[in-house]
């Protein structure tokens, strides 16, 4: 895993969906590009919607992990940092698991301090899955909104970002009303990260 790690951190991997459905023969549209070619605003909406202390944090957001522990009613919300989601993409698999989250706690600070925040970003706006068979920025921008990932609005931004969680149930081509209202709020929070970047500065 170390030797794939290093690699990594010059050649874009694929998801482990991505294998799976290469192994079933089934396609895959992805096309790596660098953090350069992908619009800021999609970074933004990501930052927004997914990690907003990802400048800040380790590759896991210590206080909120322990919040989730603490809660006597259960989890009431996720604590997965993007460096968390990157390396369960990665080297990981799908689905809860406290046998898989176990793996990915070390996992992310190991990765956040191999990769840095640059890389760990670039890796994860590749490996994102935005639809059936669709993988990283440049495939949904160009599947969803016909165009080049660096030239996304903010409001398709804010659509890609929306659709994260259940990427097959939610569309950012043909977003429902929930999608679409989620889209909004993420829109509206984007310009309160703009300040929280800094550590993605090539």
């Amino acid at each position: 895993m170390l030797a794939l790690a290093l690699l990594y951190s010059a050649v874009t991997p694929p998801s482990t969906l991505m294998l799976g459905r290469w192994l079933t023969l089934q396609p895959v549209a992805r096309e790596a590009v660098p953090l350069s070619a992908i619009a800021p605003a999609l970074v933004q909406a990501v930052l927004a919607s997914e990690d907003q202390r990802f400048c800040l944090d380790h590759g896991v957001d210590v206080d909120a992990l322990r919040d989730v522990v603490d809660d006597e009613d259960g989890p009431g919300r996720g604590a997965s940092t993007i460096a968390m989601q990157t390396v369960k993409n990665v080297f990981l698999w799908p689905g809860r698991s406290y046998v898989r989250k176990a793996l990915e706690i070390p996992l992310a600070f190991l990765m956040d301090t191999l990769w840095g925040k640059r890389r760990m970003m670039e890796i994860y706006l590749n490996v994102a899955e935005w639809g059936e068979g669709i993988y990283g920025a440049q495939a949904a921008a160009r599947h969803w909104f016909g165009k080049n990932a660096r030239d996304l609005s903010r409001g398709e931004a804010a659509l890609l970002a929306a659709t994260l969680p259940n990427p097959i149930l939610r569309s950012a081509g043909k977003p429902s009303r929930g999608v679409r209202s989620l889209a909004g709020r993420i829109q509206g929070r984007m310009g309160q990260v703009e300040g929280l970047m800094g550590c993605l500065k090539g």
